[in-house]
């Protein structure tokens, strides 16, 4: 039987040294690459195309919530795991929506990592123990499936939203992108108008809560 075969993408070093070193005690896993941003990791899943990436929320350049559908849409057969800190019932629900195959913490057990792998790779949805799933179906009672906010941004603006909250000015922005200044400053305008947010600090804030990007950066 052929090795599962996995992508870590986290932009700590550290962590992905310590995951690494934890997936290569479990029998039948191989790790073929890492990524330290989102847009790596999409680059990495097309030349590795892997069974599974273990993916973290708040990478630079491209959000591991924004790699997410990506991944989904151009490569059904890849599951996707978040591995993050948060443990907030908003984030799980947009990952599930987005297309994730499963969500656990950081501080998990090997044990429930070698659990999550193998559940996804069943066709499974695996949660981790310590999200409670009374707080979700709470949760999802609540906004009564509605889309929300930053689900209604298109791709575009979800990414010059992460980029103008890790502080890259327009022409900084257009270059990563490669859009014009103009067209940076239109999509900022129309995500101003669409989250009601009408300042950078407010953005900001914004897409910390969100997940977009962590309170450290």
């Amino acid at each position: 039987m052929s090795a599962i075969r996995v992508v870590l993408a986290d932009d700590h070093a550290l962590v992905r040294a310590g995951i690494r070193a934890l997936l290569e005690k479990l029998p039948g896993i191989e790790v073929v690459g890492e990524a330290g941003t989102g847009r790596e990791a999409l680059e990495l899943v097309r030349s590795e195309l892997p069974n599974i990436v273990l993916m973290d929320i708040a990478m630079a350049e491209l959000g591991g919530l924004e790699a997410l559908p990506r991944i989904t849409k151009d490569f059904p057969s890849v599951k996707v795991i978040i591995l993050s800190a948060h443990a907030s019932e908003e984030y799980v629900i947009r990952a599930l929506r987005e297309g994730a195959s499963g969500y656990m913490l950081k501080d998990s057990a090997t044990a429930e990592l070698e659990l999550a792998i193998n559940s996804v790779i069943q066709g499974k949805i695996y949660l981790g123990p310590s999200i409670s799933r009374t707080v979700i179906d709470d949760y999802l009672q609540r906004v009564g499936g509605a889309v929300t906010a930053l689900e209604q941004l298109t791709s575009r603006q979800r990414e010059i939203l992460q980029s103008i909250a890790e502080g890259k000015n327009a022409k900084e922005i257009a270059a990563q992108l490669d859009i014009s200044i103009k067209t940076v400053e239109s999509h900022r305008l129309q995500l101003m108008d669409r989250l009601n947010i009408h300042d950078i600090p407010g953005l900001v804030r914004y897409a910390i809560r969100n997940g977009l990007v962590s309170a450290e950066r």
